[in-house]
């Protein structure tokens, strides 16, 4: 069950209850109630900031990742065009003698 479908039957069970209480027993309940009621909200949106700040973690780890992935191809592509070249020189030199 949604906690708003919970927190209307729970409403309105208080209300069938507080036909026999006093105000000032209604008056606590009242306020008993919106204290729970504002700290489930708190909840949830902590609950929501944490998933929230998770996913943007993950993101950023997995930015990094691949910057660091695509630097390491850019330096083994050098070393292999330089060993190309050097390959190439050699070949070169080979061949004009």
């Amino acid at each position: 069950m949604k906690s708003t479908t919970l927190l209307a039957i729970g409403a309105g069970i208080l209300a069938l209850g507080a036909c026999n209480k006093s105000p000032t027993e209604q008056a606590a309940e009242n306020v008993e109630s919106n204290y729970s009621n504002a700290a489930e909200n708190l909840e949830a949106n902590t609950s929501n900031a944490a998933s929230a700040i998770e996913a943007n973690g993950e993101n950023a780890a997995s930015d990094v990742k691949a910057a660091g992935e695509n630097q390491a191809a850019e330096i083994k592509n050098e070393g292999k065009e330089k060993a190309n070249a050097i390959r190439n020189q050699g070949n070169a030199t080979s061949n004009s003698h």
